[in-house]
Formats: C-alpha cells, sequence, structure tokens
C-alpha cells in the first residue's frame, strides 16, 4: 500500500529517510550482528548509539555544556509530576494556562505546592496565549512552567517570557522546529512523537545547577541528578527510541539544522493558513496572532460537513484530520517530518472540497 500523509498530532509520521534507514537497520545494525533492539545498553556498541545522539542534540540545539542532556521514559506527561519533585523547593510555582497539557501540568503541580496560575486563557476556549506582560508572577516562586506550543488548540508563543524564577517550558510539539536559545530556559523538555520519533520517550534538558534540589519524596527514577549522574541509565532506558531519535537528530543535520527547518516550517504554515484566510467555507480556530506552525485548527460551522471532510480527506489518503473532542472541527499537524508537498496536496483537496459544496 503507497504511504499517506499522516497529520497525526502524535504519535505522528517520521521522516522517510529515517523510517528506512531503520528498516535496513532492523534486523542487524552495522556489523554487530545484532538488532539495536537487542543490544545491551551497557555495552559498547549501544553506548556509541547513545553518545552520538545526545552529540547531535547539543549541536542542533546549541546547548552548553552547563546543561544535562537526558532521555527519559514515560512521555512528556511524566514530567508533570517530576518538575515540582525536582524544583519546588520553596513549595510554590508559576504556570501560564494557555491549553489543555498547560492545564494538567498545573494541576499535578498542585499536589506537591502551591501553585500560581499567573495567566490563563481558559475561559477564551484557549484560543491565544495569554499576555504574559501582564502575568501575576510571583517573587518567591521557584520556577515558571510554559507549554511552547499548543497541540489541541492550535496556538504558540510567538516570544518566550521573561521570568523571575527560572523558566520550565514543555516544548512537546514544536521541539527542533524552530530555533530557541537554550540559555533562556532552566529545563526544557519535549515528548518524542511529534518532532523526534515513537512515543515512549521523553528529552529533558536541564540546566546543572537546578539539580540536587529534589523532594524527599522524589522517585529515583523521576529524580533528575539520578538520571544525569548515571547517563539517563540507572535503569533500562528505551534503546529503540533513543535510536530512532538519533537518525531524527542526523536527518535534521542534513536537512540544514534547526534554523532551516524553521524555514520551512514558516513556509508550510503559510501555505495553509493563506488558505484558511480567503476560504469562504473553512475558518481558522486560533486567534490570528498566535497561530501555531505545527497544529493547524479549522472549522466549517457544521459538524457533519467537517465528519464528511475528513472522511472523504481520509480516501485521498490525507489521515487523521479530525480536531480534538474539545475543540470539533479539523486539525493538521504539520510536523518537520510533513513534506510541503503534503501541505500542499491537503490544500489542493479542500479547494476541491469546498467546490463542490459550495
Amino acid at each position: 500500500m503507497e504511504r499517506v500523509y499522516n497529520f497525526s498530532p502524535g504519535p505522528s509520521m517520521l521522516a522517510l529517510p529515517v523510517l528506512e534507514q531503520a528498516q535496513k537497520d532492523l534486523v542487524c545494525y552495522g556489523d554487530t550482528g545484532m538488532s539495536v533492539m537487542e543490544m545491551s545498553h551497557r555495552s559498547k556498541m549501544y553506548t556509541d548509539i547513545y553518545d552520538q545522539t545526545v552529540a547531535d542534540l547539543r549541536e542542533l540545539m546549541a546547548i552548553p555544556d552547563s546543561y544535562e542532556v537526558l532521555f527519559l521514559q514515560g512521555g512528556a506527561t511524566q514530567q508533570f509530576s517530576a518538575v515540582p519533585l525536582n524544583l519546588m523547593v520553596n513549595g510554590k510555582a508559576d504556570y501560564v494556562d494557555s491549553g489543555n497539557f498547560a492545564h494538567l501540568a498545573a494541576e499535578e503541580a498542585k499536589r506537591y505546592g502551591t501553585v500560581n496560575v499567573a495567566a490563563s486563557s481558559r475561559e477564551d476556549n484557549y484560543t491565544y496565549v495569554p499576555d504574559l506582560t501582564k502575568a501575576a508572577f510571583s517573587p518567591d516562586a521557584d520556577y515558571v512552567h510554559i507549554t511552547t506550543n499548543n497541540t489541541l488548540y492550535g496556538t504558540r508563543y510567538v516570544d518566550l517570557p521573561d521570568t523571575p524564577a527560572p523558566l520550565v517550558a514543555d516544548a512537546s510539539s514544536n521541539i527542533l522546529s524552530e530555533v530557541y536559545d537554550i540559555n533562556r530556559f532552566g529545563v526544557l523538555y519535549a515528548g518524542a512523537q511529534k518532532n523526534i520519533g515513537p512515543s515512549g520517550l521523553c528529552v529533558l534538558i536541564v540546566r546543572k545547577d537546578l539539580l540536587g534540589k529534589a523532594k524527599d519524596i522524589c522517585p529515583k527514577l523521576l529524580n533528575w541528578e539520578v538520571q544525569a549522574k548515571a547517563g539517563s541509565m540507572y535503569n533500562t532506558p528505551n534503546t529503540y527510541g533513543i535510536y530512532l531519535a538519533g537518525l531524527t537528530f542526523k536527518w535534521v543535520k542534513d536537512m540544514g539544522g534547526v534554523a532551516a527547518m524553521e524555514k520551512i516550517n514558516i513556509e508550510k504554515a503559510a501555505l495553509l493558513y493563506d488558505y484558511l484566510d480567503e476560504s469562504k467555507l473553512f475558518k481558522p480556530t486560533a486567534v490570528k496572532e498566535y497561530r501555531s506552525r505545527m497544529n493547524v485548527t479549522f472549522v466549517t460551522g457544521d459538524a457533519d460537513k467537517d465528519a464528511a471532510f475528513v472522511k472523504a480527506a481520509a480516501k485521498a489518503g490525507l489521515v487523521n484530520l479530525k480536531g480534538h473532542r474539545t475543540v470539533g472541527g479539523m486539525r493538521a499537524s504539520i510536523y518537520n517530518a510533513m513534506p510541503v508537498e503534503g501541505v500542499q496536496k491537503l490544500v489542493d483537496f479542500m479547494k476541491q472540497f469546498e467546490a463542490d459544496n459550495a
């Protein structure tokens, strides 16, 4: 069967060269005589893969030696607990509630201390990122938590905030899609299943001076200092997920790096949003100023017509366009691995659907 254009919000499509290399290596990696899935995580053959993966991510994101790079299990959601367990020294943190996952992170942190919601767009169905120049940051907060891209509602931070406490960011749905100065963050973490690799893996980048502050109740596997000292291998890590992440990092480097990916992503998003702004049938749902480049949300205003569009698109090889149940309509997730051609095919199909349903 011919491959489709997969607009899933995650797990999402992987770059074809990554899949092809994984297929080539599946039974026997290089001259090792075994699959990566069969390797001991303590063996030199695997630690070479791991070390190169870390080195490539450091190069791509210009991560200095003052930061640790960890590859952890449990995805980003597990870090909703790990963040306060590692950082809530004084028992208080600021959270910006700009979307579903930002809200869930704040709710989880309340289990471990006092959470101040410094700003929120929840009452407006998360159609924008709240203005943080008016945010009520706490002078005694241990950290400020944001979610850089709103996967469900299709919004993004256009500018990072200046915060009085270390900035902690969940960048699951836009990591490696735009250039960030990592020095702006105390901690940046991301689930892998959107721009990095398969689900079940989480990349965490933490400034070294923030280690060693974990609460006594923090489980060892969630303790970043323990994981850093063990090189992400306190227990057996997600070895194959890390290997696939490494292939993705090599692919991004081959594409020209993060800056090159950002230019392509701007082009893809503009292609789709320009059509949506002109369309008489489809309407974007996010406030224009805060539109995500990764997750484009739109509706027709008619639930039956939305459903008909999603069904017809799937038959045309454009799959997983149904919007999240809290938003409805459609959502096109156009992460790094989605080529410009896939977005163009979607736009062409939408134009035809609109003409047929005028």
